[in-house]
């Protein structure tokens, strides 16, 4: 089974706690500095929304230079590999890739010797649509912090802990408690003299 982070959007309060965690950890590490979640606000709730690691993936697979592959129980992507084709985000069914841009260090456009201010969009547009001269474009998505022992940054500092892992285990213990729920309530209508409401 793929393992993927789920929040509660019953505990979330859209604080942005796991999204400053998630910038900060993975440039920590080198890893591009954009949050690899979205926080989802509607009329009701909020909460952050990120990769499911689809057993199927469609990003996988629409990869020209098989930047993407599946590791460990998740889709990861291979920030060196990606040549920011953008065709992931489009493929991903759940949105949860965003293609983001970097300029390399110090690095500026040089035009005949001589550094000319970059040229910008006239309004923001979707990130699948933006483009910046000089850029570098990288897919971006929940890699599950691969390169911490201790797992997903984003639960550890969720203070209401609406954040959670979903893998085997999780799966299992939720069976185990729906199971004792049923059986109970099993007993419960078998048992003389015994009114469910």
């Amino acid at each position: 089974m793929n393992r993927f982070v789920i929040a509660d959007p019953d505990k979330c309060t859209g604080c942005y706690t796991c999204v400053a965690a998630c910038v900060n950890v993975h440039e920590q590490v080198g890893l591009v500095a954009h949050p690899r979640l979205t926080v989802i606000h509607t009329a009701k709730v909020t909460m952050p929304v990120q990769c499911r690691n689809c057993d199927d993936a469609p990003c996988e697979k629409v990869c020209p230079v098989t930047a993407i592959t599946f590791q460990d129980h998740a889709v990861q992507i291979n920030e060196s590999l990606c040549i920011g084709c953008k065709m992931c985000s489009l493929a991903c069914p759940f949105g949860a890739i965003t293609p983001f841009g970097t300029l390399p260090e110090g690095a500026g456009p040089v035009y005949g010797g001589l550094a000319q201010p970059m040229p910008s969009e006239a309004e923001p547009v979707h990130p699948i649509l933006a483009w910046t001269s000089g850029q570098r474009t990288v897919a971006v998505k929940c890699d599950m912090c691969h390169f911490r022992p201790e797992g997903p940054e984003c639960i550890r500092v969720c203070p209401t802990e609406a954040l959670r892992l979903i893998d085997d285990a999780a799966i299992n213990q939720s069976a185990m408690e729906k199971r004792a729920r049923y059986s109970g309530m099993l007993a419960a209508v078998h048992s003389p003299g015994v009114q469910i409401d």
